[in-house]
């Protein structure tokens, strides 16, 4: 299957999510328990409201910067050439989205991922200075919130998503909310 702007989307319309392999190849996911943070759910500890005060954070800038960065992890990484290609082509049909967080004009955290209609599939996240990329998700979830959007996946659980109020639902809970997202 290539990996195209609408390959991505039917894909993500129907619960499904590319990943790369070790091999190379695109694996697709559509796990039986998925990971949400509700739009009002987001847990701001203390110390992310006192932090995040000395970024500034951009929406839809760097986009390719913050996928790569998002990649250049020393354990390797989902993502590969196939991902960037195909998601910068979803950007800059204004389907992916992003969100960076500056520290002194530098990029030093970000987010990306995917937004259908009042749907957004968070991919990915990176930080290179502490709290940076928590910071740059909790203005994204209040900027999509503000836009409408009903549903922001963050696909599996982790233990610091839960600590920022992701919670997890079956899979059948997911579809009917990303159902009624995408009406």
């Amino acid at each position: 299957m290539i990996l195209d702007p609408d390959t991505l989307e039917w894909a993500y319309r129907h619960g499904a999510f590319p990943m790369a392999m070790e091999d190379g190849e695109i694996g697709w996911f559509q796990p039986v328990v998925r990971a949400v943070i509700p739009l009002n759910g987001f847990h701001a500890s203390r110390s992310l409201k006192r932090t995040s005060k000395q970024f500034q954070i951009a929406f839809d800038t760097d986009f390719e910067t913050i996928i790569r960065r998002c990649a250049d992890r020393p354990e390797g990484s989902w993502i590969n050439e196939e991902i960037v290609r195909a998601y910068c082509e979803m950007f800059r049909l204004s389907k992916a989205h992003s969100a960076g967080a500056y520290w002194r004009k530098e990029l030093v955290g970000g987010v990306y991922g995917v937004r259908i209609e009042r749907a957004f599939m968070a991919e990915s996240m990176f930080h290179s200075k502490t709290d940076a990329g928590k910071a740059a998700l909790w203005k994204l979830i209040e900027h999509l919130r503000d836009q409408g959007v009903e549903l922001f996946d963050v696909q599996y659980m982790t233990p610091h998503l839960k600590t920022l109020g992701a919670i997890t639902i079956t899979h059948e809970e997911y579809m009917n909310r990303l159902r009624r997202a995408l009406r």
